[in-house]
């Protein structure tokens, strides 16, 4: 399965007007979790969420790629 570098958030409980409205809910989401967090806890929130969706995906060809174009942008 190759990364999907396209939009792909979708909320099957809600029907959408608009492609991105769902990645907006999650990035709300996201920053709302951060709140009254220092930055050690940030950051401690950070490496769990994403072993959780690593460990989600599964498929480690995607991780890779998902890693490599992160760190193309760093």
């Amino acid at each position: 399965m190759p990364l999907n570098l396209q939009a792909n958030f979708h909320d099957p409980e809600r029907r959408r007007l608009r492609d991105y409205s769902a990645g907006d809910d999650f990035y709300e989401l996201l920053i709302e979790s951060h709140r009254d967090l220092d930055e050690a806890r940030s950051a401690k929130l950070n490496a769990r969420l994403i072993l959780l969706l690593a460990n989600h995906i599964g498929d480690l060809s995607v991780l890779r790629e998902a890693v490599e174009r992160a760190r193309e942008e760093v």
